[in-house]
């Protein structure tokens, strides 16, 4: 096992220079003053900085080889000769407004993985459960109104259902309501008297005890979570529905039958271990892929996650037409995500079946 694992680990540094080398090269064709913004570790003193970035070209007369290693390790200090920058130190360059990119993303990232850690358990709890109803209750009553409910939920864009959701439960119910936070709620949230441990405000708002600001966390979180569940566990459900009845063909589940078994035992303990191998796989992978898609969920609901910077930077404004510099390292995040997910899926995968890691 330790053989597999390492074997997985050895190959992400490829991956990684692959990721990073394409983006750096995407990126050698923008302006000088977006490509300025990639390469600046500090914010701009004065706004005549940021004005004139097209007439400064830094580092740009040298080769393109020698612009990556700078942009991945970074570059000495003109004053004190000291190596600052660089990816490897979390320096994603500035945003066209002068503000660290880094710091952009640490601060709507909690936002999004409180989103995704609440869709994660009605994606995998429904979907699963859900598909092995199907799979037991195959070509019955049951079986067919679950694959049309899969068939519907898969087939509704994300965006056309957000809006829906708004429609009813915010304009017509006023049971929900988008963004984050009401505002009053949200002045406090700021305020030095509320102390953020996670910046994920359900669960900080129970470590403070405010039981009124958790209600309202809920309140705001519930459309996109419903969103994100109703897209994402109709396609688990229709995976989950297949391995069974596959694993349900095989010999070892007829002999089962024939030495008398109860159908609950053969179930609990000899299809659902084997049949849980490739929905785990694609379990792994929707939860992982809602890192990318929730972009269309945050910008419908206005909320201030991962997804909603990426759409504010890609649409931009009438004085900055596109944030690239920003663009740029939510793509590298969004395959850093993807890269440590897939690890994590195959160690995973390794465990549950002994002939992967044998392979």
């Amino acid at each position: 096992m330790l053989n597999y694992i390492i074997r997985r680990i050895l190959i992400i540094p490829i991956m990684l220079f692959g990721i990073t080398f394409l983006i750096f090269s995407m990126n050698a064709s923008m302006w000088a003053s977006s490509r300025n913004l990639e390469f600046m570790r500090t914010a701009a003193n004065s706004p005549e900085i940021l004005e004139n970035l097209e007439e400064s070209e830094l580092w740009f007369n040298d080769s393109l080889i020698e612009q990556y290693w700078q942009w991945i390790i970074g570059s000495p200090n003109t004053e004190t000769g000291e190596i600052t920058g660089g990816l490897i130190r979390g320096n994603l360059g500035m945003s066209a407004g002068g503000v660290s990119v880094s710091e952009e993303i640490a601060t709507h990232l909690p936002a999004t993985v409180e989103l995704v850690l609440f869709s994660a358990v009605p994606i995998l709890v429904l979907g699963i459960w859900m598909g092995v109803k199907s799979a037991e209750n195959h070509n019955k009553m049951t079986d067919y109104i679950l694959r049309i409910s899969a068939i519907i939920g898969w087939s509704i864009p994300t965006f056309v259902l957000g809006l829906f959701f708004l429609v009813i439960f915010y304009v017509n119910l006023g049971w929900f309501a988008p963004g984050r936070l009401s505002m009053d709620i949200l002045a406090f949230v700021k305020s030095e008297e509320f102390i953020k441990y996670t910046n994920m405000y359900t669960i900080d708002s129970l470590l403070n005890g405010r039981f009124d600001i958790f209600i309202d966390a809920i309140k705001h979180i519930a459309m996109p979570v419903l969103t994100l569940s109703i897209t994402s566990w109709a396609f688990l459900l229709r995976i989950t529905r297949s391995s069974m009845l596959e694993t349900l063909q095989e010999d070892y589940i007829t002999a089962a039958r024939s030495k008398g078994l109860p159908e609950e035992m053969i179930m609990r303990k000899h299809a659902l271990p084997n049949a849980y191998i490739p929905v785990i796989t694609v379990g792994g992978m929707i939860l992982i892929g809602l890192f990318n898609t929730i972009v269309f969920t945050e910008a419908v609901f206005n909320y201030p996650g991962i997804g909603y910077l990426m759409a504010n930077a890609a649409l931009g404004n009438s004085l900055q037409p596109a944030n690239m510099s920003m663009l740029s390292a939510l793509v590298l995040f969004s395959g850093v995500i993807i890269i440590a997910g897939n690890l994590i899926i195959d160690i995973l995968y390794g465990l549950l079946d002994p002939r992967i890691r044998l392979e």
